[in-house]
């Protein structure tokens, strides 16, 4: 099967340096993409020096993850995509695993192992789990021993390019980034189609190199996730209890927030009031290609 990597990059020229070449030797015979997010570093003068090894995309302008990923998957031409961070390393023999459970037609991504440094400690992680709970859907990290799994990491993970276009990919609403793979797996898993986890597939993931925590403060951080948070919940939702429920639950969270001075809470949440009109867009067309319920998505998963 043919198959494309694409590498989202923002500010990211020293972890190109180094990482870069690893990916290259990992999966030589694919087309490989590297889309640069409008960086302010030496970015592009490092990819120059990969010469035709690698397909350099450039953003005029800073756009967000999302929509740097769509951009490049829309120009992919691999039946197969690739996602890896530019703080991503696979390792070696990490692809014929990942690959294996495309035979299933129905199968739209596959997830990665990450071993993930974290304050100089390994992390095993790539397996999702969640539930709703107050309202929410709160997820978290599951145990590594099963391929189940509520979402592929946008980070670390194979996707097949004709479902991804078909489902619209990755939803802008959520740049500059978080929930956005969550958001595409459920809708994924929503429409009928298989997203697995595959342990023996590992990459190492150099978290605290990558952009995000080098470029925004906690604060603005803290409230684009509340925010996404707000997004997919109105965007996705569709059992009419759970929307019962997450009105219900409005109240605590806004108390609890005011008790606790969590202004990145009330900052998130009216930065998405202007965005409704697109999000009921977005979850009409969404709901065309659902055949389960919300419930149905996530009591499948234990621990």
């Amino acid at each position: 099967m043919n198959l494309s990597v694409v590498i989202p990059n923002y500010n990211g020229e020293d972890i190109l340096r180094k990482n870069l070449p690893k990916v290259i030797s990992s999966v030589e015979d694919a087309e490989i993409i590297v889309v640069d997010d409008a960086s302010v570093d030496g970015s592009l003068e490092v990819l120059v020096n990969f010469g035709k090894k690698i397909r350099v995309i450039k953003n005029e302008k800073n756009l967000g993850f999302s929509s740097t990923v769509n951009r490049a998957i829309k120009e992919a031409k691999g039946e197969i995509v690739i996602l890896l961070n530019s703080d991503v390393i696979p390792e070696k023999g990490f692809l014929p695993p990942l690959l294996s459970h495309f035979d299933d037609e129905k199968v739209f991504a596959v997830g990665c192992m990450d071993k993930s440094v974290e304050n100089g400690k390994i992390i095993l992680r790539g397996r999702g789990i969640g539930s709703w709970k107050k309202g929410f859907l709160m997820h978290s990290r599951g145990e590594v021993n099963r391929m189940d799994t509520l979402w592929v990491s946008g980070g670390s993970g194979a996707f097949r390019k004709s479902i991804w276009d078909k489902l619209g990919g990755f939803s802008h609403l959520y740049d500059p980034f978080y929930w956005e793979d969550i958001d595409l797996s459920y809708r994924a898993l929503k429409s009928g189609y298989k997203i697995v986890f595959e342990p023996k597939s590992i990459v190492i993931h150099e978290h605290e190199k990558g952009a995000i925590k080098s470029t925004y403060s906690n604060f603005k951080v803290k409230t684009i996730a509340y925010r996404n948070q707000f997004i997919f919940v109105w965007k996705n939702a569709t059992d009419l209890d759970l929307l019962f429920s997450h009105l219900l639950w409005l109240l605590y969270h806004f108390v609890k927030a005011f008790i606790g001075m969590d202004m990145a809470f009330f900052r998130g949440f009216f930065s998405v009031i202007v965005l409704l009109p697109e999000i009921i867009k977005y979850k009409l067309k969404d709901k065309k290609f659902f055949v389960k319920k919300d419930k149905e998505v996530v009591n499948y998963l234990i621990k």
